[in-house]
């Protein structure tokens, strides 16, 4: 009997978080593929395109990748349920806020499934693009990813599909994530949502709390006989890099006439309660209980750090770099950033723990240090904590392994044995980084 080969090898440390996917691929190119797609996306080349991925990890031509995203017979949902429950794993119980976001974007022509006009919100206006609901998960300073789900405009339905509206999606993303076990305390979202009071009813029926977007022109306090407006307020908004600016707010209250029905409170908040400009003004409507002028502000300040913090790192993963047209593919794609979007995640909070407990050991050990010592003496090493930075630090681990792959069709040509072997003597080096975290197949 001939046993299968062994999977070519990578990076050390992404070998050993994909190694908790392995058994989800049936077969060892799959996996290879799906280990190099991580390396790719990861590295720090601009277009996250097959053909420059095949030459960071050395490969003759982007076939395998291609075949990977088009052929491989690999399933997406087995894939997507092993990333949440290996979420599941880094939470540890521990529950977070969770953000509801759409993504769009741009797209020519209309052989990609579901592309069509409509509002893209990277750009800020209606124009040819593919759109997709998004839930994210926010612990401390880290954002993770948890499940994605395209929207389908009317115009672009295929056989079988059926017609949901964005927040019909929200909701069920919601719904799947409350059935998997995952706990959030709040849920932050944006106007389309907040003003959906079917998505707020799913919301209500599993007794979340909820700080969700609205409109100037909102209709409830426009139509209503019965609002009451608080005197204005200050609090302070902490910002994500901890500093603090004075805001103003205001509750409103619409007064709900049905019986045994609540009452709905809304908020204004502010910079400057004498010029209400359009991009410094809010309204939210929020379900959170007590005096909460401090929390509520906060939380949707804190919602706008993370739509630029998650358009980073879609960015800098690739997420809308696929050359595919297929839907199917395009989930295939979109679910192996996720995976890669887990792995520097997960690498991120632990550096966060780590930093939490050199502070708390600083008097009585001010020489522990969270960092490893050796890989962290490099010049462009980022001691900062945070996702981009976690990914700064794990790029410079992969530098080699990805820079060897393009020389080597030089070595090929001049028979340089020192290079070579001193590239694959630093390689080495870098295998023996174990990252922040340790991984353990399932």
């Amino acid at each position: 009997m001939v046993m299968p080969r062994k999977p070519a090898t990578t990076v050390s440390f992404i070998d050993d978080y994909c190694a908790a996917y392995q058994d989800i691929f049936p077969e060892v190119r799959s996996f290879e593929s799906f280990k190099y797609l991580h390396v790719g996306m990861m590295s720090e080349i601009q277009r996250k395109s097959l053909p420059s991925i095949a030459k960071i990890v050395g490969l003759d031509n982007e076939q395998p990748l291609h075949h990977f995203l088009t052929e491989s017979p690999w399933d997406i949902k087995q894939l997507e349920n092993r990333r949440l429950s290996l979420t599941l794993s880094m939470l540890k119980g521990e529950s977070f806020v969770l953000v509801i976001d759409e993504t769009g974007d741009k797209k020519k022509g209309d052989s990609t499934d579901y592309v069509s006009r409509q509002y893209i919100g990277n750009l800020g206006k209606v124009d040819n693009g593919l759109v997709s609901v998004n839930a994210y998960g926010v612990l401390g300073t880290i954002v993770f990813p948890l499940i994605f789900k395209v929207f389908k405009p009317l115009s672009t339905l295929q056989e079988n599909d059926v017609y949901k509206t964005k927040p019909q999606l929200a909701g069920e993303i919601i719904e799947e994530l409350r059935n998997l076990g995952f706990k959030f305390d709040v849920v932050l979202a944006d106007c389309l949502y907040g003003e959906s009071q079917p998505f707020r009813t799913v919301l209500n029926g599993f007794k979340l709390k909820y700080v969700l977007a609205v409109r100037s022109n909102h209709q409830a306090w426009l139509n209503s006989d019965n609002v009451e407006y608080s005197d204005w307020h200050t609090f302070d908004r902490i910002f994500s890099n901890g500093k603090e600016q004075s805001y103003y707010i205001q509750e409103i209250i619409c007064k709900n006439s049905e019986e045994n029905s609540q009452d709905i409170r809304y908020w204004k908040i502010t910079k400057d309660i004498l010029k209400e400009r359009k991009n410094r003004t809010w309204y939210v409507i929020s379900n959170l209980p007590g005096e909460i002028k401090q929390t509520v502000g906060n939380l949707y300040g804190f919602r706008n750090w993370i739509e630029y913090g998650l358009k980073q790192a879609k960015n800098e993963l690739g997420w809308a770099d696929f050359r595919v047209t297929n839907y199917e593919q395009i989930e295939r794609w979109w679910s192996v950033v996720c995976c890669v979007y887990l792995m520097v995640s997960w690498h991120a909070a632990a550096r966060e723990v780590d930093s939490q407990a050199d502070t708390e050991n600083s008097h009585s050990n001010p020489h522990t240090e969270s960092e490893p010592s050796i890989y962290s003496q490099h010049s462009w090493w980022n001691f900062n904590g945070g996702w981009k930075s976690t990914l700064n630090n794990l790029r410079l681990i992969i530098q080699p392994y990805g820079f060897f792959n393009l020389i080597k069709p030089w070595l090929t040509v001049f028979n340089i044995p020192s290079l070579q072997s001193g590239f694959l003597k630093l390689i080495n080096i870098m295998n023996q980084f174990s990252g922040y975290v340790a991984f353990h197949s399932e």
